[in-house]
């Protein structure tokens, strides 16, 4: 599979071949059984953004979902739709593509939105937990404290910290130099391979993004377990099993959605470059970047009362009497 390229002549009379496009191996396999992954990765996208749209309209317009909580669950819903949709379209195409390629450009747009997007979640993860803390520990203050001017600054410090955290790691990969070869064995631009693709040292710009990528998951990950630590302490304090009941459920969906997404991405990223298998990263980003926003409307639905009441109740409307669709 030939790679398009295009030749720059340098002062010294040298010619270096300049890569313009790069070629995503994807999961190689038969054409059929390419088919077979193009239906299924297109069912679990609609099922992705069908749950977390349905997610937002829960509560955006059930007044009694009008709370803290479910407004950093809508930012995170809406923020899941465009994680999944910055890898699995591209995905599909080159499921049905003979040659799959993305230009260079694209592949670093990419790069940035998809490491941006998974840095904005750790932070809202973080801040969920934050807001579960002063529910349970600091009831009293609750209201007073995530006021809705306070709930939108953090969701806002949240997306722009995301956003500026991996502007430094991207601008430095893109100016390597990449002469050729310029086959990616992934789905996505990582990188870990874009790095090996550089015909320049590419240490220090993998460091830099190995650097910022542990310590926002070492960071936002130990603020979020000293949040539960709390949160522990002040459900072991009640001797009332009810109440105890009460709260470990309007927790456990959080806490699910947390173990899943920091455990598959601690295994993809904080570890030496050396121990990487291409395989292995395949199939644990496909878990957190695709299958995690799956599973988190579900989550969020199936363990949550009051999600899966709203949910009832939309539907009862929507077969009413006066159903607008009718």
């Amino acid at each position: 599979m030939a790679a398009r390229e295009t030749s720059q002549k340098l002062p010294s009379d040298y010619h270096l071949t300049v890569v313009i496009e790069f070629i995503l191996l994807g999961f190689p396999t038969q054409p059929e059984f390419q088919i077979v992954l193009f239906v299924c990765f297109l069912i679990i996208y609609a099922l992705t953004i069908t749950g977390n749209i349905l997610i937002i309209i829960v509560a955006i317009a059930e007044t009694r979902l009008h709370m803290p909580m479910y407004f950093f669950l809508a930012n995170f819903s809406f923020l899941e739709i465009w994680y999944t949709t910055s890898t699995v379209p591209n995905m599909l195409l080159d499921f049905l593509a003979e040659r799959k390629t993305i230009s260079f450009i694209g592949c670093f747009v990419q790069f940035y939105f998809f490491f941006s997007l998974g840095a904005t979640e750790c932070f809202l993860l973080t801040t969920m937990g934050f807001d579960r803390y002063l529910a349970i520990c600091k009831p009293l203050n609750y209201s007073t404290t995530m006021t809705p001017n306070m709930c939108i600054s953090l969701a806002v410090i949240c997306w722009a910290s995301g956003f500026t955290s991996f502007v430094t790691p991207v601008i430095l990969i893109s100016r390597l130099a990449f002469c050729g070869p310029n086959v990616i064995n992934h789905f996505i631009c990582d990188p870990v391979p874009l790095g090996e693709l550089s015909c320049d040292p590419a240490e220090l710009a993998q460091l830099s993004c190995y650097i910022i990528t542990s310590a926002i998951l070492a960071f936002t990950f130990m603020l979020t377990v000293v949040s539960y630590g709390f949160i522990l302490s002040t459900i072991f304090k009640h001797h009332r099993t009810s109440s105890m009941g009460k709260t470990v459920s309007t927790c456990a969906s959080h806490l699910t959605v947390v173990i899943l997404f920091y455990g598959s991405v601690m295994a993809a990223y904080v570890r030496p470059t050396s121990r990487h298998s291409v395989e292995w990263d395949k199939v644990i980003t496909v878990f957190y970047s695709i299958m995690t926003p799956l599973l988190n409307p579900f989550i969020y639905s199936l363990r949550n009362k009051e999600v899966l009441d709203a949910l009832k109740r939309l539907f009862g409307k929507m077969r009413g009497p006066n159903n607008i669709f009718k």
